[in-house]
């Protein structure tokens, strides 16, 4: 870009029409953009966390971050989750994404993001899902602890991407949760044995690949014994695991300085052993063959979410809408540009 970029705005569903169907090619831009974070061609401060004392479970993020390559867009994910929403009805996150240009540093974009996180989530889980299980046998059961609207999309990232199984489990403490994911599941079309499990303890033992996609805000899974199985663990959501199980793993992040902070279950592990020995590396060292996955030891994954992640989806989203015509500018949003007037 050159000048003043104009300014646009990209509703939800302009980003769904986008996304939609393209599971395999969003993956391997998020492995990309992994491999460009590994090469050091990003720039990804540390989160930004928006506390409220009167509201101890709500949280707004700013994820800001500057991604390379060919990309070459710096950008910023303010996003909150306020988990009381759901009982009103209302999703619990909604976020937006706005879009920087690399020379001018002038935003030129703000994109619905909501879904972009969703889909850069589940596209980070379907990718380690691959890559963590070359070298064993490919899971035939899932199952999924916490079953919002997270869980879905990693559902679907995974069906997406050529996965099937036998068997489904469901475990979530709001029964309608449940209720509403295995519609979901039915409206798929699914072959597959769908159970509910009334604990945890049940749905990880009966699980190759485990999915957890709480809002816990601190460890409820403490037993290793659970994991003897070897499952290959998404530990999306960060703080489900005590330290306990996550000492008697093969432990893999997205990146190492952003995962141990904030209370994640690896930052626990740290502050409670006093060293990162427990981590085995990241997704980007398994990708380049720098980090071999033993098959015979339980893999977790824990994934902070990196905002280079955000930058990557959403700028796709938004060449594609350019591309087709149908970007919404908002004329004249940058008024004022005559340093004298």
């Amino acid at each position: 870009m050159t000048g003043v970029p104009p300014f646009a705005v990209v509703p939800g569903a302009q980003v769904q029409a986008v996304l939609q169907g393209r599971e395999k090619e969003l993956v391997a831009l998020v492995e990309a953009t992994y491999r460009l974070h590994g090469a050091g061609d990003s720039v990804n401060p540390p989160s930004y966390f928006l506390r409220f004392p009167d509201r101890p479970s709500a949280r707004i993020i700013a994820l800001p971050a500057s991604l390379g390559g060919a990309v070459r867009v710096d950008g910023l994910k303010w996003i909150s989750s306020f988990p009381e929403n759901v009982a009103a009805g209302v999703p619990r996150a909604s976020a937006v994404l706005i879009l920087n240009d690399h020379d001018t540093g002038y935003p030129f974009a703000c994109l619905e993001s909501s879904v972009i996180s969703a889909t850069r989530t589940a596209a980070s889980a379907a990718a380690a899902a691959d890559w963590l299980t070359r070298g064993r046998s490919r899971p035939a059961s899932v199952g999924f602890v916490g079953t919002g609207l997270i869980a879905r999309y990693v559902h679907g990232f995974l069906t997406g991407t050529g996965w099937s199984f036998d068997r489904v489990g469901l475990h979530d403490l709001s029964a309608g949760s449940v209720a509403g994911f295995r519609g979901y599941l039915d409206r798929t079309g699914t072959s597959a044995e769908v159970t509910v499990h009334p604990d945890a303890e049940s749905l990880v033992r009966g699980s190759d690949l485990v999915v957890f996609a709480t809002v816990a805000g601190e460890p409820h899974v403490h037993e290793p014994g659970w994991f003897d199985h070897s499952p290959v663990v998404l530990h999306l959501s960060l703080r489900d695991l005590a330290p306990e199980v996550l000492l008697a793993s093969v432990n893999l992040v997205d990146d190492v300085e952003h995962c141990l902070k904030a209370g994640t279950s690896p930052h626990l592990t740290e502050q409670l052993t006093g060293s990162r020995a427990f981590l085995h590396g990241t997704l980007d060292d398994v990708m380049c063959g720098r980090v071999t996955v033993p098959p015979d030891r339980p893999v977790v994954f824990s994934p902070f979410g990196l905002g280079v992640l955000d930058l990557a989806v959403g700028k796709f989203v938004y060449d594609e809408v350019r591309r087709t015509g149908d970007l919404h500018v908002v004329d004249d949003f940058f008024s004022e540009l005559s340093r004298y007037g």
